[in-house]
């Protein structure tokens, strides 16, 4: 599976160019839904990201399943080398749609101890758009 088609990196990159620009003119950095969501599909790892720079380091929220989902870094291209039993790789969730800025799955994934935990009680807290 192609974990970053050309539509989403494109989206990835408007982003990364809108944060620059809002840093340039001393404004506030926009706070964007995320565009891509990625899992593990044998285990508890998962990532939303927002945007991505041409070293292909995305940045959004990362849940390693540790209890403790954080902002940040994370490469793309590490993401499509791991090996996952059974010839599993990781990949990307096809159905995803960001509902809400990257600020308030933050702040529910902190709340909730996990992104997936996160992601069902905001789906129960608001209508799909």
């Amino acid at each position: 599976m192609i974990l970053v088609t050309s539509e989403i990196r494109a989206q990835l990159v408007a982003n990364c160019e809108a944060r620059y620009d809002a840093q340039r003119q001393n404004r506030r950095e926009p706070d964007p839904v995320p565009v891509v969501r990625f899992f593990n599909p044998v285990g508890s790892a998962t990532w939303l990201a927002t945007e991505i720079d041409d070293d292909n380091i995305l940045f959004g929220l990362a849940d390693l399943g540790f209890g403790c989902p954080e902002l940040g870094s994370f490469s793309l291209d590490e993401l499509e080398t791991v090996r996952l039993p059974l010839g599993l790789r990781i990949e990307r969730d096809i159905a995803f749609e960001g509902r809400f800025p990257l600020s308030v799955y933050a702040a529910a994934a902190r709340a909730a101890g996990s992104i997936v935990l996160a992601e069902h009680r905001l789906g129960r807290s608001a209508p799909r758009r």
